[in-house]
């Protein structure tokens, strides 16, 4: 591990009145900060501080949790120890890295709190606006969104697929959020501990929330350039991100109702094959021509064939998505270990 960080973990802790986050841990928790963390040892100190500063302040009650998902840089020592020494945060250790979804994934099921604000662990989002999500989401709102209007990204890597990715997800979605990566969000917690997420479905909780019948606000936030390590996005996520859009437009039109897209598109088919085969046999056995060597009936018994197969799957999806919504109870992540406190157990 990172020696210097862990030589001056003293000195960041000693920043934070003990008694003051003992005082808010001993209420219920209103909030729970979910940070999923991937090799970010130089960041977490800063970054939880920050957070737990921010809460104090603002005199909300609240409990920090940090995610790591298979952190190789020390990162999960460093939790560790966090998570002994401070009784408002706690660590989650996956056994692996599984990616940013089924890092919030964990975290989302993890939390105490009434409300969840999730944001990254590079001190790109600024905890400073926490409070202001909070602020809008007590405007009767089941999510509100970060939107990173000034973004500190780099332009040709990041902010131009960034844009057309975000172009593309609202065509598709219908729910009119500039910026679905950002994740600095505000969640009431019973809308997100139900979702089953996975692949890169995390930023698209927006669009899924909305199809739940959710109540979606966007708000500006502040945009930090990173300090440490290097960036974990690239084009090859926007791809990804792109592959799992089609997922969701499926899922907005058609996830209980397969059969209604595969068997209308199987029915059309079947139908024009019909008809072809209707018409040859007119110039068959009416008009006396020969239609062996037509393409035609080629094209007939291929339509056919295909529309039976089209809704020979529709009738397969159908049976999968009925199954699939009894037995979705299988995580998409493993937890090697919970570490807190032994005041934060005692609390509970």
């Amino acid at each position: 591990m990172n020696r210097s960080i862990l030589s001056g973990l003293s000195n960041e802790l000693s920043n934070l009145s003990e008694s003051s986050a003992l005082a808010i841990a001993s209420v219920p928790v209103r909030v729970s900060a979910v940070v999923p963390i991937y090799n970010e040892v130089e960041s977490i100190p800063i970054l939880v501080e920050t957070i737990a500063r921010v809460f104090q302040e603002n005199q909300i009650s609240y409990e920090i949790i940090c995610v790591d998902d298979g952190s190789k840089d020390g990162s999960t020592d460093l939790l560790r120890q966090l998570a002994h020494t401070r009784s408002d945060l706690r660590a989650v250790l996956l056994r692996r890295n599984y990616g940013q979804t089924a890092a919030m994934a964990a975290g989302f099921n993890h939390a105490r709190g009434q409300v969840i604000i999730t944001l990254d662990g590079d001190l790109q989002n600024d905890p400073a606006d926490i409070p202001l999500l909070l602020a809008k989401l007590d405007e009767g709102y089941d999510l509100v969104s970060g939107w990173r209007k000034d973004r500190q990204d780099a332009m040709v890597t990041r902010l131009i697929p960034s844009r057309i990715a975000n172009w593309l997800i609202r065509k598709v979605t219908e729910v009119q959020i500039h910026d679905y990566g950002c994740s600095l969000k505000a969640y009431r917690s019973e809308l997100v501990r139900d979702m089953n997420l996975y692949g890169e479905l995390h930023r698209f909780l927006p669009a899924l929330a909305f199809i739940e019948g959710a109540r979606i606000a966007e708000m500006p936030v502040r945009h930090h350039a990173r300090r440490y390590g290097q960036s974990k996005y690239g084009l090859g996520r926007t791809f990804r991100v792109l592959m799992d859009l089609a997922t969701i437009f499926f899922m907005k039109k058609f996830l209980t109702r397969p059969m209604h897209v595969f068997g209308l598109f199987g029915l059309v088919a079947m139908l024009l094959g019909i008809l072809l085969g209707v018409y040859l046999t007119i110039l068959k056995f009416g008009l006396g021509e020969a239609i062996g060597d037509r393409p035609l009936l080629i094209l007939a018994v291929v339509l056919f064939l295909t529309g039976v197969h089209l809704f020979s799957f529709g009738l397969l999806a159908e049976l999968s998505m009925r199954t699939y919504h009894e037995s979705q109870n299988r995580p998409i992540y493993r937890v090697r270990e919970v570490v807190e406190s032994q005041k934060a157990v005692e609390d509970l």
